[in-house]
């Protein structure tokens, strides 16, 4: 499940990836609050994240606030995901940017639990980093790319 921070991070990314296809704007932080539904205090820390990353900028001035400037084409949901909640393995052993041996475990290549949680795990992550902010401006419902019925989705 991801979090609600994340949730407004990827609105954002998606009211400045609409607003880039307008006319390229900068938007106050106030205007982001208002567009995506996020509270404007708990917005400020995103995009600083969101900023430190590279997807957005910020400008001074009387036409100042924040812009898209990567590509929705290139900013995956992973890449998103990974920002602002961290490793995304269900466990340490699995993580390809934060792995860590399991405690409890003897032998890796063995281990039953990494095993059934390692096929799936390698579905999620071949889907979530093909995913892209372009692709939740695009299209309304992306998992019918990958014949996910809304049964087996909703959960």
């Amino acid at each position: 499940m991801i979090t609600q921070k994340t949730k407004y991070a990827l609105k954002s990314l998606m009211v400045m990836a609409d607003e880039m296809a307008r006319d390229g704007t900068a938007l106050r932080i106030e205007e982001i609050a208002e567009r995506s539904g996020a509270p404007k205090r708990f917005l400020e820390h995103i995009l600083l994240d969101l900023k430190r990353a590279g997807f957005i900028g910020s400008r001074r001035g009387r036409k100042g606030g924040y812009e898209l400037i990567k590509n929705p084409r290139r900013i995956s949901i992973a890449m998103i995901l990974r920002l602002i909640d961290g490793p995304m393995a269900p466990l340490p052993c699995l993580s390809r940017k934060a792995y860590q041996r399991c405690e409890d475990c003897k032998d890796e290549e063995t281990c039953r639990v990494r095993a059934v949680f390692g096929g799936f795990y390698s579905a999620y992550i071949l889907m979530i980093e093909s995913l892209t902010l372009a692709d939740l401006m695009e299209d309304s419902q992306p998992l019918e790319r990958f014949s996910l019925s809304e049964a087996a989705a909703g959960e």
